[in-house]
């Protein structure tokens, strides 16, 4: 009995591990191929479960059936006017035939490796097919830039900007071309982004003079504006202060002139009322503001009219 025991304890472990090495489990995110012998066969599974397959002589390989991030390096490139530019890109893709990933590609990381040479190229052949401003811009929408600006994108001036396809029809043209040949190595492209681009070090340098000669250039011409306009107002200013000045004093003028008649009148008036008087009164105001003057000095004749009031005083 107890030699039975056991060898029944045993077959039950035995069948227990070819029971585990026959089954399988496939998560809802994945997908599997089976390896008979090193050998591909049957068809993907790609149903989520409990599966069997024959112990010992094959092998489930899995893969991951949910959409991947592919980030390439950046990478100098020549525009078809001569502008070099970094440019860096991004993409997603996922695995649609795990069967033709294996054959093609074996891993995801070679899969990586495979992406970079494809979307790179396509990358590198649409964007030097294109000029800087078709792959900056995405429209014709008005933009006021400056003649450095214009220089720094290639333009002759600020009028032959004109986008013929821009950058959102060149990332297309791009995925389109990439996504062409994916279906061999059993993924789907999804979709392909240019993430960032900027000129290379020496040409930015010469951007940036560029742009800060321009914006100096500027400047100066508003100072410019802003002195002539300075001296217009100060001209105006002047001119209308002279038109001032030069009324006001007719204006005083003009007064005096009034006043002048108005006391010449009054003096003829008193005058001819009484001359003798007239004269007195104009003489004491005469000797008033010359002979109360201090340290003065007269030389005058005995006969002189000056001293006529002053030599009949007793």
């Amino acid at each position: 009995m107890k030699w039975s025991n056991l060898a029944t304890a045993g077959v039950a472990v035995l069948l227990l591990l070819v029971l585990s090495a026959s089954t399988y489990t496939v998560d809802e995110t994945e997908q599997v191929i089976i390896l008979q012998f090193g050998k591909p066969v049957g068809e993907p599974i790609t149903e989520a479960g409990l599966h069997f397959k024959m112990p010992l002589i094959q092998d489930v390989i899995t893969f991951d059936k949910r959409i991947h991030e592919w980030d390439g390096d950046e990478n100098q490139i020549p525009t078809s006017d001569k502008k070099y530019i970094w440019v860096d890109t991004f993409a997603r893709w996922r695995i649609v035939s795990p069967l033709k990933f294996y054959q093609s590609v074996n891993n995801e990381r070679n899969a990586q490796s495979r992406l970079d040479d494809i979307i790179d190229s396509a990358t590198r052949n649409y964007v030097s097919e294109n000029l800087l401003i078709e792959v900056v811009r995405n429209s014709n929408r008005e933009l006021q830039i400056t003649i450095e600006e214009a220089e720094g994108f290639g333009l002759e001036n600020t009028t032959d900007l004109q986008i013929e396809q821009g950058r959102e029809k060149i990332t297309e043209l791009i995925l389109a071309k990439a996504a062409e040949t994916m279906p061999q190595y059993g993924i789907e492209l999804l979709d392909m982004r240019i993430k960032r681009m900027n000129y290379i070090e020496e040409v930015r340098q010469k951007v940036y003079e560029r742009m800060i000669s321009e914006r100096k250039r500027i400047a100066e011409k508003f100072r410019s504006e802003g002195q002539g306009r300075k001296a217009e107002i100060d001209g105006e200013r002047e001119k209308e202060m002279q038109r001032i000045t030069s009324e006001a004093y007719r204006t005083a003028q003009e007064i005096k002139g009034k006043a002048d008649a108005e006391a010449t009148r009054i003096y003829a008036s008193a005058f001819n009322r009484d001359p003798e008087f007239y004269s007195f009164i104009q003489t004491l105001e005469t000797y008033k503001s010359t002979l109360d003057k201090k340290n003065t000095t007269m030389i005058l004749s005995t006969d002189s009219d000056f001293l006529k009031y002053l030599k009949k005083v007793r």
